[in-house]
């Protein structure tokens, strides 16, 4: 524990407590060590079936949880587990990459990951995997590799297409509001308050990111 560490990847949890016990073990190390207390954040690994199904729970155990999300290694611990056979198309863990994905949402970790693509010199694989995972809602894909770096980085930024959406649907709602209207047509498609409120939270996203 030191002033350039932000993060700590904590493998093997099985129980909310293995977040709990961490975050105390953080906090006494941060409290010798100089440093605020909460600074340091913790990114809990999905790796057997009791963590999928407590995955809220987990997520929920700490504050300082801010990366989590399904896991999806080919022969790894959750395969083990759970006893899927690993396949390009994905299908054999997309119900658990969505459940553990609702469930660090609902309790609100700002930075939902899902697993790795293991095979290194499969980037066009990655890259199917990489858009499907942004699909779903996940905000990034952990990495084994050096180039699977800029693959993964240019799926999960906003395009600029994007971003002009966005700022279309915001400008065309507030020009709406003016007038008294609720709901308006876009492109032969509804959108209302609800989208426009997506679109900002989209745009603060990549204002983050410092894209926008």
């Amino acid at each position: 524990v030191g002033a350039s560490l932000a993060a700590i990847l904590l493998p093997q949890v099985v129980t909310p407590d293995d977040v709990a016990s961490t975050d105390a073990a953080l906090t006494r190390a941060e409290q010798a060590a100089g440093l605020a207390p909460g600074r340091i954040r913790i990114m809990p690994l999905v790796e057997s079936a009791n963590a999928v199904r407590q995955a809220y729970e987990i997520a929920s155990a700490s504050p300082r949880v801010a990366y989590m999300g399904g896991a999806t290694s080919r022969g790894g611990d959750l395969a083990r587990s759970l006893g899927y056979r690993f396949t390009d198309a994905g299908l054999e863990t997309l119900f658990l990459r969505s459940k553990v994905l609702v469930d660090v949402r609902a309790a609100g970790v700002p930075n939902p990951i899902s697993g790795l693509w293991g095979r290194v010199d499969d980037l066009e694989g990655l890259r199917a995997f990489a858009q499907h995972s942004r699909d779903l809602g996940y905000e990034g894909l952990l990495t084994i590799h050096p180039a699977q770096v800029p693959i993964v980085n240019a799926i999960f930024s906003p395009s600029a297409a994007e971003l002009a959406e966005w700022r279309r649907i915001i400008a065309a709602m507030e020009d709406a509001e003016r007038e008294g209207l609720g709901a308006i047509r876009l492109d032969g498609r509804l959108v209302d308050a609800a989208h426009a409120k997506t679109a900002r939270q989209q745009l603060e996203r990549a204002r983050r990111l410092g894209i926008e």
